[in-house]
């Protein structure tokens, strides 16, 4: 089995959906659910090698509302609230 396809096994383990896009990459998500309501998405953009190109997580409130983005890769950009 090639490495790539290691990789995309290994994702779709962890993302519940993925999409794919045009260069022939992929976007991966995956929610949770906190006790108060919030929610967490997680998002991680590979390109046509598996290789990861971007990782982020978005906040909602309990309304659905975004509140926060963190961008994680390829550059620690902290937390940005709305």
């Amino acid at each position: 089995m090639a490495l790539d396809e290691q990789k995309r096994q290994a994702n779709e383990a962890k993302f519940d959906k993925w999409q794919s896009l045009k260069d022939g990459g992929r976007l991966y998500s995956v929610e949770v659910f906190g006790r108060s309501g919030w929610k967490a998405i997680y998002f991680k953009e590979v390109d046509g090698d598996e290789t990861t190109t971007r990782f982020w997580q978005e906040i909602h409130d309990e309304t659905g509302s975004l509140v926060e983005i963190h961008e994680k890769y390829p550059e620690d950009k902290g937390h940005r609230r709305f």
